[in-house]
């Protein structure tokens, strides 16, 4: 399993890109716009975690998030989810699920998967490199709560 980013919704982008470019020193590594969606998805690294070959970061990222359409966020709200790599999210799914933990967004994907900590908080695990394929029964689980 690999720490990869955690997510922070924000309401004013300028803002926040000035307060963790600009004041803070992060650097943005990468940026997505989802037009359908109405979101943005802005990852920022430490300097001193960018590799120079490539540019790319070497550590876990912070992931703001930002939605087009203007929204308040009650204190806590803001904060979003921690997000891990792994290498089989169908295993590591199964072995949370035989523990007694609620998968509330099954990996039907073969890619991603939600989980809340005993404290609520949402975790989010994707699987490493290619989505592996569908299979039940995750396939055909329905999302149960929010993350």
């Amino acid at each position: 399993m690999r720490y990869l980013h955690t997510m922070v919704r924000v309401k004013n982008l300028a803002a926040s890109l000035h307060f963790y470019c600009d004041l803070l020193g992060l650097v943005e590594v990468k940026r997505t716009d989802v037009e359908k969606g109405r979101f943005s998805l802005i990852f920022l690294a430490a300097p001193s975690n960018i590799v120079a070959a490539d540019n790319q970061p070497d550590s876990p990222l912070i992931e703001l998030t930002h939605n087009w359409d203007d929204q308040e966020y009650p204190e806590g709200r803001n904060f979003g989810h921690l997000a891990f790599e792994v290498d089989d999210i169908y295993a590591i799914c199964d072995r949370l699920r035989s523990a007694g933990v609620l998968i509330n967004r099954p990996p039907r994907d073969g890619h991603m998967a939600f989980i809340r900590s005993p404290d609520n908080i949402s975790i989010e695990l994707l699987q490493k490199g290619q989505a592996l394929p569908a299979a039940e029964p995750w396939h055909s689980m329905p999302n149960t709560g929010n993350w």
